[in-house]
């Protein structure tokens, strides 16, 4: 991480979704912008069902290039729930796990078009047969 490093003094002031964009934008009480792709927060769900219960477990999530975000409810004081078009929903993203993708975001996104084309897969949708 760089030095700006989460502490649990980092909340957020506002969160908006730019639907057009579909971009995620968090403005942190730090004065932090966070900015997160829909595709991005989809693919790096911290549910079970994308994470596993190992890493090694982890599942690549291909053809959510056009995913967006129906809906965004908050978790206590600590997390935000997000509901995705593809009605994935089961991910509670914390503070912490926000502001780590937020750093992290670059090299995971790197990582996860690294691992599409390991696998032959696609950000696209597949066609319909």
């Amino acid at each position: 991480m760089t030095g700006n490093a989460f502490t649990p003094n980092h909340l957020p002031v506002e969160i908006n979704y730019l639907k057009d964009d579909r971009i995620l934008e968090i403005i942190w009480n730090d004065d932090q912008s966070t900015r997160l792709s829909a595709e991005l927060l989809r693919v790096e769900s911290p549910s079970a069902e994308v994470q596993g219960h190992h890493p090694s477990e982890k599942r690549i999530i291909s053809g959510r290039k056009h995913v967006g975000i129906i809906d965004i409810e908050p978790v206590g004081q600590y997390a935000i729930k997000i509901t995705f078009d593809d009605l994935h929903d089961s991910g509670i993203y914390s503070w912490h796990y926000l502001r780590e993708l937020h750093e992290n975001q670059d090299r995971l996104w790197q990582a996860y078009e690294q691992a599409l084309k390991e696998r032959g897969l696609s950000r696209e949708p597949r066609k319909p047969a």
